[in-house]
């Protein structure tokens, strides 16, 4: 089971819209860091009929604006040196899940607000199970009765050359699947996509930086090496979970079976299917309470004008204290039946003959001095020239490409001795691990 970071961040959103109210006239940013308030626990499970280690996430709804700066990849900011994401991960508590068959299931907490079970496990179906939870400061929260509703085969799932409602062409995504077991009406669709890429400028020697001194005088001390790799960043698997709430009921039809439904389309310009695209689909048998939590929880995450609609409450979560105190719990701990099912394609199974989708960064070509002025000079000149090779292997924003050639980089103001270019457009590693993955298979 794989934990549904898109899901859970839409959870995040309407959790903070929830705090501020039900009408919002004006929104007085000074007013957000306010703590007299607890911060609600928030409890995320998909608890599965597959044996697998099972996960409980726990954290704490934040008063925090995210002011985060933008995650467009920048050649010229150092790896690491920009925000990211923050949740309030809630450490410290005991978990575990308890069927009415009397089986129990023990966590252990591993990253922070990360509770994984003892040992794997599977829900079977016509056991009733509870979730509970005891936290550090000693209060106790239990969930609502949670069972498998239903069983429900994927047969197959494959992909067609289709246009968007939008016009746009590309690549459509379809699953059928048969019931197996119980009474399945209600469907969640989650994937996990895995996608080959090729740095396009690459080389197989690199630039190695060592005794660097910018502020030696007169001038910066440095030794700069170009030596061959040592490890490979030529072609590099990315992994990435899906961040929708796909759904389907099939409650009051006919037919049992789901035929053709489109669980993903790709533009056709999408870089992700350049060389080689595997999705992994995973179809879960919901309860219908839980098929009408994540509706309203998609409709308010796509409403135009969600600070006037959403009510205290309106979000209805199935874990409350034990004691019976009534206290604001949020989030979803769900019990479903699954079935997953991998597909591969290539680019060019669909459109054959056709130029690949642009590589999603400027890969120009350049050339920059390999030394500057020392950072120490007491009457230093003005710098014309962009910053130099030393300098930016010293951040980790360029790769070594060639010596220098004027074809490549005509337009050079102050050409030194090499052809450069970003960092990702020669080192695939920015952009994902250089370790194939065990399921991957190129044809």
């Amino acid at each position: 089971m794989k934990f549904l970071k898109g899901s859970y961040h839409i959870i995040l959103g309407i959790i903070f819209l929830t705090f501020l109210g039900a009408c919002v006239d004006e929104l007085d940013i000074q007013t957000l860091g306010n703590e007299e308030q607890e911060p609600a626990l928030v409890v995320e499970a998909v608890l599965t009929d597959e044996f697998i280690t099972q996960k409980v996430y726990l954290s704490r709804s934040s008063f925090r604006l995210d002011l985060e700066t933008d995650t467009v990849y920048n050649p010229y900011i150092p790896l690491g040196s920009r925000p990211v994401d923050s949740v309030d991960m809630e450490g410290g508590a005991t978990v575990r899940v308890l069927g009415d068959n009397g089986v129990e299931f023990n966590f252990t907490e591993g990253d922070e607000g990360v509770y994984l079970s003892n040992q794997p496990f599977a829900l079977e179906m016509g056991v009733g199970y509870t979730l509970e939870i005891e936290t550090s400061n000693g209060l106790e929260y239990v969930s609502d009765p949670l069972s498998i509703q239903g069983k429900s085969e994927l047969t197959n799932v494959y992909a067609e050359k289709a246009v968007s409602d939008n016009g746009a062409e590309g690549v459509a995504i379809y699953v059928d699947s048969e019931p197996t077991q119980g009474n399945p009406q209600f469907y969640r669709y989650t994937f996990e996509e895995t996608y080959k890429i090729v740095s396009p400028d690459w080389s197989s020697r690199e630039f190695v930086l060592t005794n660097y001194d910018p502020c030696a005088l007169p001038v910066p001390t440095y030794d700069l090496q170009v030596v061959e790799k040592e490890v490979e960043n030529r072609v590099c698997y990315n992994t990435v979970p899906s961040t929708s709430i796909e759904q389907l009921s099939t409650a009051g039809s006919p037919e049992s079976h789901i035929s053709k439904h489109m669980v993903r389309f790709i533009g056709k310009d999408n870089f992700i299917i350049s060389e080689r695209y595997s999705i992994l689909v995973q179809q879960q048998v919901q309860s219908a309470d839980a098929y009408s939590f994540y509706e309203t929880l998609n409709s308010f995450s796509q409403s135009d004008n969600i600070f006037s609609q959403i009510q205290p409450g309106a979000i209805y979560a199935n874990v409350r204290r034990k004691d019976g105190t009534n206290e604001n719990v949020l989030g979803y701990v769900d019990a479903v039946g699954v079935s997953d099912m991998r597909l591969f394609f290539n680019f060019d199974d669909f459109f054959p003959e056709e130029e690949l989708p642009l590589f999603p960064f400027d890969c120009n070509f350049t050339s920059i001095p390999e030394s500057h002025p020392s950072y120490c000079a007491q009457f230093p000149e003005p710098n014309p020239c962009p910053e130099s090779v030393i300098e930016r292997v010293n951040i980790g924003t360029i790769s070594y490409y060639s010596p220098y050639d004027e074809d490549l980089a005509p337009n050079a103001t102050c050409p030194g001795p090499y052809i450069v270019v970003p960092r990702i457009c020669g080192d695939c590693t920015l952009l994902g691990d250089n370790v194939e993955p065990d399921f991957w298979v190129e044809e």
